[in-house]
């Protein structure tokens, strides 16, 4: 399998992976924001854990939203 350089994806590829990128790295940092925010006692777990979750491309911070605040 060859390896594709940025120069061989079309200009909407490129500008696809660009979008991706931006929104994955907006959503890490409102959940780290929040994160940061939030009282220890109002998240699931201990913040140590959420933050290096968090970490993991787009699965992190969606989970952290879902299931490591509490209301």
């Amino acid at each position: 399998m060859k390896t594709r350089n940025w120069s061989d994806l079309s200009t909407g590829q490129q500008r696809a992976v660009v979008a991706a990128a931006v929104a994955e790295l907006a959503l890490a940092v409102a959940a780290w924001t929040d994160l940061a925010r939030r009282p220890a006692r109002l998240v699931n777990g201990r913040k140590g854990v959420w933050a290096a979750i968090i970490a993991v491309n787009f699965f992190g911070p969606i989970a952290y939203f879902v299931r490591g605040r509490r209301r």
